[in-house]
Order: C-alpha cells, then sequence, then structure tokens
C-alpha cells in the first residue's frame, strides 16, 4: 500500500495530544519499513541500523502515547518488540564484528594475537548467518505482513481515546516525569568507576538502556522545550554512548573467553580493552554524583513542567 504521508512533512508543534502521537508513530513506522529490502537485500549494514533504531523508536512512541492512542491488536507494543529483538541480534553481532575487524585487530602488533581475534570473528560472522536468516524469515512471515496492514489502516483513520483530544501541552510534563522518575531512581548512579565486582557491568548496561529510552521520549518533546533541556538530552546520548562502550567491551570479554583455549595471551588485546573502558568512563564520577544531588534533580524536574508552543504551529496533521 502506498502511502502518500512524508516523515519531512511532520511539524512536532501540533496542539491535541493525538494528533502529535500520530506524527510521531507515522513517522517512525514509515522509515522502519523504507529499510525492508535494504535489510533483505544484506549488502550495507546501515538499512539493518537504521530499522531497528526506528523500531526502537516506535516503541517507544507506543509506550509514551497509549493513553491517547488506539492501535488495532495486531500494531501492538509486543509485535513491535519481537521485530526490535530479532532486527537486535543482527545488529550486535554486525557491530561486534566492525569493531573487531576495524579496531582492535589493527592495534594488535603480534601475530599470534591477531590470529586468536580472527577466530573469534570467524565464530561471530557464523553465528550472523542464522541471525540473518531469522531477520529475513521476520520480515517476509504473514504477521509481519499483517502488522503493517494494521498499522496502515490506523494511519489512514486514526482512533484516540479522549485524553487524545486533550492540549498536547496539559500533557507533556506528565507524559516525562514517570521516565525522569525511573531514570533517578535507577541503582546505576550508585555504582562506583572503582567497583570491581562483576554485577556492577549489568547495572550499567541496564542504565544505558534506561537513558536510551528517556532519550527517545524526551527527543519526541524537544521543540517544545528550551535549549537547555536539548542539551540535556544530548548529554543523556552522550552518557549512553559510552555506557555502550564499556558494555561493548565486556561483550568482546566473554566471547575472548568462550572461544579461546584457556592459556590464550593476549596481554595486547586487553590493554586496549582496558583503555577503552577507562577512556568511556572518564567523565563517570562527576556524572554519577551529579545525578545524586538534590539540586540537580530538583532541575530536572522543574525543567519538565514548562513547555511551551513552538512558533510554528500547522493548522492540522497531515493523514495517510
Amino acid at each position: 500500500m502506498e502511502s502518500s504521508f512524508s516523515p519531512d512533512r511532520i511539524d512536532s508543534s501540533l496542539p491535541i495530544a493525538g494528533d502529535f502521537a500520530y506524527t510521531v508513530i507515522a513517522q517512525h513506522y514509515l522509515r522502519m519499513v523504507e529499510q525492508e529490502e535494504g535489510v533483505l537485500a544484506d549488502k550495507d549494514p546501515e538499512y539493518l541500523h537504521q530499522m531497528r533504531v526506528a523500531s526502537r523508536r516506535l516503541r517507544t512512541a507506543l509506550q509514551v502515547f497509549r493513553h491517547v492512542i488506539k492501535l488495532p491488536k495486531a500494531a501492538g507494543e509486543k509485535r513491535i518488540a519481537q521485530l526490535t529483538r530479532t532486527l537486535g541480534t543482527l545488529r550486535d553481532l554486525d557491530v561486534q564484528i566492525e569493531a573487531l575487524r576495524s579496531d582492535y585487530i589493527q592495534q594488535l602488533p603480534h601475530k599470534n594475537e591477531r590470529k586468536a581475534l580472527k577466530k573469534v570473528l570467524l565464530v561471530l560472522e557464523q553465528q550472523r548467518i542464522p541471525a540473518l536468516a531469522h531477520a529475513r524469515d521476520t520480515l517476509t512471515d504473514p504477521k509481519y505482513q499483517k502488522m503493517k496492514s494494521a498499522y496502515e489502516t490506523w494511519l489512514h483513520a486514526p482512533q484516540y481515546t479522549a485524553l487524545g483530544q486533550l492540549s498536547l501541552l496539559l500533557l507533556i510534563p506528565d507524559l516525562l516525569n514517570p521516565l525522569l522518575s525511573a531514570l533517578l531512581l535507577h541503582e546505576g548512579w550508585l555504582v562506583s568507576v572503582n567497583d570491581s565486582s562483576s554485577a556492577r557491568w549489568l547495572v550499567l548496561h541496564d542504565l544505558r538502556k534506561m537513558c536510551k529510552f528517556v532519550r527517545y521520549q524526551a527527543e519526541f518533546f524537544s521543540s517544545f522545550y528550551s535549549p537547555s533541556f536539548r542539551t540535556w538530552v544530548d548529554e543523556l546520548k552522550a552518557l549512553q554512548d559510552n555506557l555502550g562502550k564499556v558494555q561493548d567491551t565486556h561483550v568482546l570479554a566473554e566471547l575472548l573467553q568462550k572461544e579461546l583455549p584457556e592459556n590464550t595471551k593476549i596481554p595486547h588485546l586487553e590493554r586496549a580493552m582496558q583503555t577503552n573502558r577507562s577512556n568511556a568512563l572518564i567523565n563517570w564520577e562527576a556524572i554519577r554524583h551529579r545525578y545524586l544531588t538534590a539540586s540537580f534533580r530538583e532541575y530536572l524536574h522543574l525543567l519538565l513542567l514548562h513547555p511551551t508552543l513552538p512558533e510554528a504551529m500547522p493548522v492540522e496533521p497531515a493523514k495517510i
């Protein structure tokens, strides 16, 4: 079904909550399905990356606006979550493979270490074969086609709840505050860089996912806030990226431990991993202590309380 809706025509300054939810959902749904052919062809990993990001943002939108929209069951969050997990498995392998090829292998001066790493690279490439097959099966499965049909139907005739008819400005603080509270209550802020326990990495990885979720949600509403709000969102992205680099080193370490003989010596690789980890956490202590201060927490809560209408105000939302 060809859509007349164009993400480029979206204006995020819509005054009614349901109409704004429509534009966000339409944008990320269409961006997601536009990547399908590229993912199936598997010639350029960027298509997979963009489809995974779009599916994540779409899922976030469904969670954010669940109180203002009425979606068909086939278009629900559960279906998007399943798709995101499938794409994520393949994308994570691509990221690991690229890191080994372009980063770590280039840093190793000794042949034996490069040989060991190439062995791990081969394992990842073999794991990628069934992951790609599963992704292709998912994108050609009748359930996926049914989900797309449900979205196209809703986008041509969207249905909102009673809350969806209210002013968006009235609802924005209440849409954002629960996620801010979840972020501030996360135990990751209590993890010191000097903590040597193995469990801390799992906690920081979970904090990374929380930062990403809050950032995606906050970005939906950036045009309704001051530059200070957008600065905070950018800081969340930087923190998310750095915690991701830390996680990547631990995933690689576990892979090396699993795939290499027990007494394999890889000192240069281990130092490179430690350097990447240390660089990613260089500002962590200052960041976490900031999030543990009453003044900064109060600042964030107050920041969310005062959205304003952007200057550009369309008469009505663009509909498919």
